[in-house]
């Protein structure tokens, strides 16, 4: 980032760098958390199960919406998640047409300890963030969150017990 008298720079080019530079940090502490579960799922399987974990049961049209991929590639993938026991089907009782998939307790396993993996090492990282500087960083995040259309984790945490 460039620094001058008034602070670090704003321009279009100098905002789009420090994001790309923290998404280079937050793709690698991703990486790492998914270490152990690798050979189990795949990354779009792993962000399947964050999309249910988030979101609650989908239908596949939905859940194929949500994770970026085809409604096929979504019900090969849910096969092979059925298979491993970290998602369930459903259909509906009104309508059997409307299949609808969710985590089985496997699967919120899973994702728990992904996401402590996770949270344990953005905390070690944050830890050498001075507490007034967190403070922007907190509302700079937020913002970025927002504007890409992110849940925010206390609307969805609460349902899946994190």
């Amino acid at each position: 980032m460039n620094l001058s008298d008034s602070g670090p720079s704003t321009s279009p080019d100098s905002v789009i760098d420090a994001v790309l530079s923290a998404s280079r940090v937050l793709v690698a502490v991703a990486a790492r958390s998914l270490a152990d579960v690798a050979e189990e799922v795949t990354l779009t399987q792993y962000r399947t199960l964050v999309v249910l974990a988030s979101r609650g049961p989908q239908n596949l049209a939905g859940l194929a919406e949500a994770v970026g991929v085809t409604p096929a590639t979504t019900t090969r993938m849910c096969d092979r998640l059925v298979r491993k026991d970290l998602i369930r089907r459903r259909t509906e009782r009104d309508d059997r047409r409307h299949l609808r998939v969710m985590l089985t307790e496997k699967g919120r396993a899973l994702v728990d300890a992904v996401t402590d993996r996770r949270r344990r090492e953005i905390e070690r990282i944050m830890n050498e963030i001075p507490p007034e500087e967190q403070v922007v960083l907190i509302q700079a995040l937020g913002r970025l969150a927002t504007a890409a259309g992110e849940v925010p984790e206390q609307d969805w945490s609460s349902g899946w017990d994190l």
